[in-house]
């Protein structure tokens, strides 16, 4: 999702090429090396002949999990990690770590019963396992059980926040499931200690500020002053051009901090791009652009040109990438712009 990543990977990359590899390496090499020309198709063509020859490779099917992710396909995502399962051997260390990629990828498939008990047997191998821990949470918000899911957060709280990359995501998980049982206020405070943009915040970190602000924000809580902190934080993105998940944020933050003059110029960024013959150039044609025309026009109030907008974004909405409770800050726009 940031191109500054992109860049840096690059010299490591061509070094590596320089040096021995077996086939396995030289796969891996080959992979990397088509996610940097943003070809995933071809990023999880390499893994998926690698995961064929070699189940064991957690490298492998980690990698390719976090392509899905990004691209949506949950699908492919579950079939990929059950096919692992049936010809990993029990006996070796990481079948917890495969159980905790399970366990997301039902979630995310609409099947949470089988999902918590995944996550249950990752968690019976490995207490720690913070991919289990993150599965959890889909579990209990897409059940509908926000209580529970605050207690069981907040209960295995050093299992997600020491040496993790899931910290901010997990007080994210956890804001939104006190907005579920209309707490503003606790949402708003975890947002104050955990999630508010830092220096130089990595962009997933940006992405849940964003989304969790906007949240607070349609609960009618005054957010102004984090918003325009906010959008001072995403401004060096705007001009990223690789990834419409990353552009919806930004304009949400700029939205919300009632930041007309980044937003006319990340519209602007984002009609250029469509014109390009690329990934982040399709998906800004067909769910970049009009997400942020319609947030531009809530702008305005112009919820007469927002409503068609954004409810054309639902039924492709899984291209954006991301999960379903992240994607669904879209939809409860349009429900709130329906509101009036």
């Amino acid at each position: 999702r940031d191109p500054q990543h992109h860049r840096a990977a690059r010299p490591v990359l061509e070094a590596a090429l320089r040096l021995r590899a077996d086939r396995c390496e030289r796969i891996h090499l080959a992979a990397i090396g088509a996610a940097l020309e943003d070809d995933l198709e071809c990023m999880r063509a390499c893994l998926d002949d690698l995961l064929d020859e070699q189940p064991h490779d957690v490298l492998a099917l980690q990698a390719s999990q976090s392509i899905d992710y990004l691209l949506g396909d949950f699908a492919r995502m579950l079939a990929r990690v059950e096919s692992v399962l049936r010809r990993f051997p029990a006996e070796l260390p990481m079948r917890g770590s495969l159980l905790a990629m399970q366990a997301f990828a039902l979630a995310e498939n609409g099947d949470p019963a089988r999902a918590e008990d995944a996550a249950h047997a990752a968690l019976e191998i490995n207490p720690f396992d913070a991919r289990a821990h993150h599965a959890m949470a889909h579990v209990f918000e897409s059940d509908g059980r926000p209580s529970e899911g605050i207690d069981w957060m907040r209960e295995h709280q050093g299992a997600w926040t020491h040496g993790t990359t899931f910290l901010t995501h997990g007080w994210w998980h956890t804001a939104l499931f006190h907005l579920a049982m209309h707490d503003g206020g606790g949402a708003l405070a975890i947002y104050d200690r955990y999630v508010q943009v830092t220096h130089a915040p990595a962009l997933g970190g940006l992405i849940d500020a964003a989304s969790l602000l906007w949240r607070i924000g349609l609960r009618g809580h005054d957010v102004s002053a984090r918003a325009a902190r906010l959008a001072d934080a995403w401004e060096p993105h705007i001009d990223d051009g690789i990834c419409s998940f990353g552009d919806l944020h930004a304009m949400l933050a700029f939205a919300l901090a009632g930041d007309g003059a980044r937003a006319r110029r990340l519209e602007d960024v984002l009609l250029h791009s469509a014109t390009r013959p690329t990934r982040h150039g399709a998906t800004t044609r067909e769910l970049g652009l009009p997400g942020v025309r319609a947030l531009r026009a809530l702008m305005r109030g112009d919820t007469m040109r927002a409503i068609p907008l954004l409810a054309s974004l639902q039924p492709r909405a899984h291209r954006l990438g991301g999960s379903h409770a992240q994607r669904n800050v879209m939809h409860l726009t349009l429900l709130a712009a329906l509101d009036g």
